[in-house]
């Protein structure tokens, strides 16, 4: 893949993995309550799950979804449903202290967050976007596809620092049960609005 090929796609999935969507209010909100370090297993799930779908979309699986449009739909209902219980969850967690002994109820595990990605249509665009504009045809498929996975994975994991962080530093400013509960709030309303754009 020529430079000014990879430094386009990179544009493409930096623009899609940075802007706000399921992932980065799952890690923000992952973030503020948890704080950065115990949400490192969260952001590396995602972004496994990031790699295994991609490769999916690669080898067929996409192209699966585009013949029977009826799996597409049972893509955007699964992931409307999921976001929903993943909001009322973020929406209604109890207040913890940061900075007490006592660690609070655990982060969400890793391979939650890689499940994630299986019914997020965010991250399918994504996946089907790269694979679709960036890939080469013939004998160059494989090592495009490669060089789409090492970007996939370097904008991920760069804009996946920026939302955790953001959120570890809301969640250091929370110091009231009432900041607490309006953030969880919004970032609950936030996570269940991610479902209008499922259905733009």
């Amino acid at each position: 893949m020529e430079l000014s090929l990879f430094l386009s796609m990179l544009g493409f999935l930096w623009v899609a993995a940075i802007t706000p969507g399921p992932n980065n209010m799952l890690l923000t909100a992952s973030g503020a309550n948890f704080g950065f370090l115990r949400s490192l297993w969260l952001m590396i799930g995602i972004m496994i799950g990031m790699q295994v779908m991609l490769l999916m979309v690669a080898f067929g699986i996409g192209g699966l979804i585009l013949l029977y449009p009826s799996l597409h739909l049972v893509l955007k209902i699964g992931g409307s449903l999921y976001l929903l219980w993943l909001a009322w969850k973020i929406g209604t967690a109890e207040y913890e202290k940061l900075e007490t002994d006592n660690a609070p109820t655990a982060p969400m595990p890793f391979w939650q967050g890689g499940l994630l990605q299986l019914i997020n249509p965010k991250a399918w665009l994504m996946a089907l976007g790269a694979v679709a504009s960036f890939s080469l045809a013939g004998e160059a498929y494989q090592s495009s596809v490669v060089a789409i996975s090492i970007g996939m994975a370097l904008v991920n994991l760069v804009s996946g620092i920026i939302w955790l962080g953001f959120g570890a530093v809301i969640g250091r400013v929370l110091r009231s049960r009432r900041a607490w509960t309006i953030f969880n709030v919004a970032m609950g309303l936030l996570t269940a609005a991610c479902v209008l754009l499922i259905w733009h």
